[in-house]
Parts: C-alpha cells; sequence; structure tokens
C-alpha cells in the first residue's frame, strides 16, 4: 500500500468533526499557496497585462465602481 494510500484509509476513518477540521486545513492551505503563486507571477511581470487591460478599460470608461 503506497503513502498516500495509507492515507486515505486513514482520512475515510475520522469522524464528521475531525474530517471537516482537516478539509479547512487543505483549503487554507492551498489558498496560502495560491497567494505565493500570485505573488512571485505579479514580481516576474506575469500579471502586467491585467493592469493594462484595466488601464485601457478605464480610459474608455468601461469600470464600474464597486
Amino acid at each position: 500500500m503506497t503513502q498516500v494510500e495509507k492515507i486515505q484509509v486513514a482520512i475515510e476513518s475520522l469522524s464528521l468533526e475531525n474530517y471537516a477540521r482537516l478539509k479547512q486545513w487543505f483549503l487554507e492551505r492551498d489558498w496560502e499557496e495560491w497567494d505565493k503563486q500570485i505573488e512571485v507571477d505579479s514580481k516576474a511581470g506575469k500579471l502586467d497585462f491585467l493592469i493594462k487591460e484595466a488601464l485601457v478599460e478605464k480610459a474608455k470608461g468601461n469600470l464600474q465602481e464597486l
């Protein structure tokens, strides 16, 4: 049995409360990784096209106040 399979079996044996806690932990970890990747991409200029698009749309008057 692989390590992942062992983890899957362990997860399936969790109570609903502990499963919910584990699920929340995974979700938070995913968001943290997403935030780190966005920061890296932003510093590398990979998101600059979004700023340019927004400025073009603002100049056209196509943006709405939130």
